[in-house]
């Protein structure tokens, strides 16, 4: 992959400068505007067609949950652009609603992320190849939530497929999920082809079935 042309949105004049500031430094980003609204990150997708999108949640007029609306819409409008969504806090209902089409080409980290250039570029790039970064706090919340369901699939999984498929949500491939949890390549692959056979996704591709896992525990897509 090139340069990844970038469209940043933030409201806050002194976090959209220090943002795009560091952006600037990375050989791999081409920062080509900068906005503070969502009406303004519209106009400027519809004008410069970039790979990918960062956005605050919350922006004029409403201050409410305009990086969502502008996630969605752009994901529907302009399916080779992914959204990168950035908040404050742990909000796991506008998670929710970020993903409930699907998780191809969106994004959601914490704010306190982008101190960390490297992970938020990690996650830029894994949303504009059209797959997911999810914040691990965030996940982790979700996770939680959805096993203390007795009818979910996911109280049928064990503390470890739980770790694996929460990495596997943040856009990770098997190589670095062994990584980050200290186990092989191998061992990563039996605990998700077990995490795939409890939650009943077995006919299709691996692809899919990485999307399709993720959405189980999110509560997202009703499948």
């Amino acid at each position: 992959m090139g340069r990844l042309r970038l469209v940043l949105a933030d409201d806050n004049y002194l976090v959209r400068q220090g943002v795009a500031a560091l952006l600037r430094e990375v050989d791999t980003i081409e920062l080509v505007d900068t906005v503070d609204s969502l009406d303004g990150l519209l106009r400027s997708v519809e004008e410069n067609h970039p790979d990918v999108v960062l956005t605050d949640i919350r922006m004029p007029p409403a201050f409410s949950d305009e990086g969502i609306v502008a996630a969605k819409r752009i994901r529907a409008e302009h399916s080779d652009t992914g959204v990168l969504v950035l908040s404050q806090f742990v909000e796991q209902t506008y998670a929710l609603e970020l993903l409930s089409d699907g998780v191809a080409g969106l994004g959601y980290l914490l704010k306190e992320r982008v101190s960390d250039l490297d992970e938020l570029v990690r996650a830029l790039e894994a949303v504009a190849r059209g797959g997911s970064a999810l914040d691990p706090r965030v996940v982790e919340g979700l996770v939680a939530e959805r096993a203390k369901t007795a009818q979910s699939p996911m109280a049928s999984l064990t503390a470890r497929e739980r770790d694996v498929l929460q990495e596997m949500a943040t856009g990770r491939n098997n190589a670095a999920i062994a990584r980050k949890l200290h186990l092989s390549e191998r061992a990563i692959e039996k605990h998700i082809s077990a995490v795939f056979q409890k939650l009943g996704l077995v006919e299709e591709t691996e692809t899919n079935r990485r999307v399709m896992a993720v959405l189980a525990f999110l509560d997202a897509s009703g499948s």
